[in-house]
């Protein structure tokens, strides 16, 4: 029970410093939204962080990275870096907090998909979570004012992409380790992202440059520690701990930028918060009760 417990405050430990990194990752994507592409900014993202990874396949050799399931890698670094692509442009044109918080819709696409994908059943309690969700979306979305924000469109669609990631990789999970998955991504994100990034091509310096560079580490690093994460307790139990990541969000967006969420938006992230947490205890909660 001890072991069990210190391994679940390890990985909640190593989740929030995981969501910290990639709101970071979103304040620099922010910053610099205006004067770099978003398509050069994920294919820096991911080209750089392939460089980072470098010393690692060095270290580990290219047994590391031998693999039957390339098809499946294939696929996740398709879904992944356009999810990535529409979560960047939210990072970079909305509130951080809210940016944040429609990331964080993914869970209630997940069930859907794995049942869809998988066949695997969605629990009554889930179907209750997803509908609490949505409906914090619904406030989110605002469509009482008449405006619709594309942005948040477009986050919902790279929530929605996202699902399908991890759906993914949990085909995966029985025989590629987190370090494996993580190359192959930026492997072929890198290059599935270089051709939308030349259309828009454009010269930058060297701050610039320096700027992608802390995007593709703290992107990375994100990564690194979500997977280091799962790999000590499970999903179901860590899954509330990437919530943190809305309330870094709203820090550091009132702090830096003056940020102000109106009360429909918070009312929104309860539910949304809300439903996410019941829908990854879900599952677990179903099996209590046998």
């Amino acid at each position: 029970m001890t072991d069990h417990r210190s391994a679940l405050i390890m990985g909640a430990g190593l989740i929030l410093i995981s969501e910290l990194f990639l709101v970071l990752s979103g304040m620099v994507v922010k910053f610099i939204a205006d004067d770099v592409p978003v398509q050069m900014i994920v294919f820096f993202r991911n080209a750089l962080g392939l460089v980072i990874l470098t010393p690692w396949l060095v270290n580990n050799g290219f047994s590391a990275i031998q693999t039957n399931r390339l098809r499946l890698h294939l696929m996740r670094a398709v879904v992944g870096v356009t999810a990535m692509t529409c979560l960047f442009y939210s990072w970079g044109y909305l509130p951080l907090a809210q940016a944040a918080l429609l990331k964080q819709t993914a869970p209630f696409f997940i069930p859907v998909i794995a049942f869809v994908w998988l066949g695997e059943r969605i629990p009554v309690v889930v179907k209750l979570a997803i509908l609490i969700g949505f409906s914090g979306t619904f406030l989110v979305l605002n469509p009482g004012s008449g405006q619709l924000n594309i942005a948040v469109l477009i986050a919902l669609g790279g929530a929605a992409l996202g699902g399908l990631a991890k759906v993914t990789i949990r085909r995966m999970r029985s025989t590629e380790p987190a370090g494996r998955i993580v190359f192959y991504f930026a492997f072929f994100s890198a290059i599935l992202s270089f051709i939308p990034a030349v259309m828009v091509w454009q010269p930058i310096g060297w701050q610039s440059l320096a700027w992608l560079f802390l995007v593709a580490g703290t992107s990375t690093l994100a990564q690194l520690f979500l997977s280091k994460a799962y790999g000590l307790a499970p999903a179901g139990q860590l899954g509330p701990f990437t919530y943190g990541s809305v309330a870094f969000a709203a820090l550091m967006g009132w702090w830096l930028w003056g940020e102000v969420l109106t009360l429909g938006t918070w009312l929104g992230i309860l539910l949304i918060t809300g439903g996410g947490i019941l829908a990854m205890l879900g599952k677990n909660l179903v099996k209590s009760t046998k």
